[in-house]
């Protein structure tokens, strides 16, 4: 089913950027064409950075780290700046969500919940003081101290375009309030949400170079990653990116969180109805157009149930909504760009050659002649060896995957490079639970689905290297010394 595509929202255009907390004129007179997803028109235009405005964002950094009041205030004075950023995000609450799904084409309701998220998180990272212990005494045999939790330093953070505000505000959040600088760079695609963050933190009342928002591409964000004045490095995307920032982050030893790829399964136990499972999975597996790196995009089923799941779930995924994002009743719509579409479209192509059977989708929505929309899609039959079912599609693509005992279901769900995220549907939550146990990954949900992002958030093997959220993701942005007494 689609809808009728409306002209985009209007999306501001910015020709400044910030940098150390100002809003100050580009070193270079280049722009970065922000273009809808949905028209392939241009909405917007904002600077695209230079190495020498990365420079100058890394140097108001460091000098607001070195010799600014920020790492000096105590944890509770930092937090009630917090507060205030939470508050100022949550004014324009309306404004980040409307642009998001203007700039990249995420339905209204996801972007909302995106960004309800981000407010969660900046809530949270205003708390942690409260239940983390940035000094602790420490006696042992023969000697005594006192153990300090210290910020790390300057941080970059390097984020994707699939929910700029709500990863900005997970890696920010709690950046700050370990007493850390910050110098955030967007991707390209999609940035006019993340000036709006910008904007509130300005409002919120940071002192001067404590946080620069300059949305832009690899070149600028290499030059910011090999910066000798940044301490830690914090990014999420790909992991074929994330391995270069890795290795880039090794030259120096500088610390590096990477939140990166994923292909997480839901494995369904043979003893609960499909009308258990359907509501939550089909979200989970091609929300935001699949577009969400946690997404479930292996449905591992009983040999035995994999048509009767099918009967159930082909009607649903045909009787969704694809069109015109900012209606009421859109469910899914475009990909990102034109080149993602692509990439999805590509995936689709190499299914059906390694032999998988398309039972829905595969192509383009009838009625939406622009836009770089794809059918949500099904293979079944898909074998865990696949490409399809091995690498990470980012789009709505579902690989059904039948086994034949929990054993099997198991080896399944870890036979992968990746390890963020993953399901288990049981009718007894019980045996659920011991399932959810033995599966590698970073967060598992039993009998539903949630990226829970107050709570630990990251992954195993290929998924990335550390935690965010909650006071693990607090110490991500610590150092720890140890100050001997006589």
């Amino acid at each position: 089913m689609t809808s009728t595509v409306q002209a985009p929202r209007t999306v501001r255009s910015f020709s400044t950027l910030f940098i150390g907390g100002r809003w100050v004129e580009p070193a270079g007179d280049g722009v970065i064409d922000v273009v809808s997803p949905v028209t392939e028109e241009r909405l917007a235009t904002v600077p695209d950075p230079t190495t020498a405005d990365i420079d100058a964002a890394v140097a108001a950094a460091r000098r607001a780290f070195d010799h600014g009041p920020w790492p000096r205030m105590t944890p509770a004075e930092r937090a009630a700046v917090l507060r205030r950023v939470g508050a100022e995000v949550e004014k324009r609450f309306g404004d980040m969500a409307a642009s998001f799904t203007a700039e990249i084409g995420a339905p209204s309701a996801v972007s909302e919940a995106f960004h309800r998220n981000a407010l969660k998180m900046w809530a949270d990272a205003a708390s942690l003081h409260e239940r983390f212990a940035f000094e602790e005494e420490r006696s042992w045999e023969g000697g005594h101290g006192v153990l300090v939790r210290e910020p790390v330093g300057v941080v970059a953070t390097i984020i994707p375009w699939n929910g700029p505000v709500a990863t900005a505000s997970l890696k920010i959040g709690p950046a700050l309030a370990a007493g850390c600088t910050v110098v955030l760079k967007p991707a390209p695609e999609g940035p006019v949400s993340t000036y709006l963050l910008a904007e509130a933190l300005e409002a919120a009342g940071l002192p001067e170079g404590v946080v620069s928002v300059l949305p832009g591409g690899r070149e600028v964000g290499e030059h910011l990653v090999t910066h000798p004045g940044v301490d830690k490095v914090a990014f999420t995307g790909s992991t074929a990116a994330g391995r270069r920032i890795m290795s880039l982050c090794g030259e120096r030893i500088t610390r590096v969180t990477l939140e990166l790829g994923g292909k997480s399964a839901a494995v369904i136990a043979d003893d609960i109805p499909f009308e258990d499972v359907l509501p939550t999975l089909a979200f989970a597996g091609i929300g935001h157009s699949g577009q969400v790196c946690a997404a479930l995009t292996r449905i591992l089923v009983p040999r035995a149930r994999q048509e009767e799941l099918l009967s159930a779930l082909v009607p649903m995924f045909e009787g969704l909504t694809v069109g015109d994002p900012a209606a009421d009743d859109t469910v899914l719509g475009p990909l990102a760009a034109a080149r993602q579409r692509d990439r999805v479209e590509s995936y689709i192509r190499l299914g059906l050659d390694e032999g998988a059977r398309l039972v829905t989708g595969g192509g383009r929505p009838a009625g939406l002649d622009r836009g770089w929309f794809v059918e949500p899609t099904v293979f079944a039959d898909v074998r865990n060896d696949m490409r399809i079912a091995q690498e990470e599609i980012f789009g709505p693509v579902i690989c059904v995957i039948p086994f034949d005992d929990v054993e099997e279901a198991v080896a399944l769900a870890n036979d992968s490079d990746y390890g963020l995220s993953g399901a288990v549907y049981a009718r007894d939550a019980a045996e659920a639970e011991r399932i959810a146990r033995r599966i590698r990954t970073g967060q598992v949900s039993v009998n539903g689905w949630d990226m829970c992002v107050v709570q630990p958030f990251g992954g195993y093997k290929q998924s990335g290297l550390g935690r965010e959220g909650n006071v693990e993701g607090l110490g991500a942005y610590l150092e720890t010394k140890l100050i001997q007494r006589p």
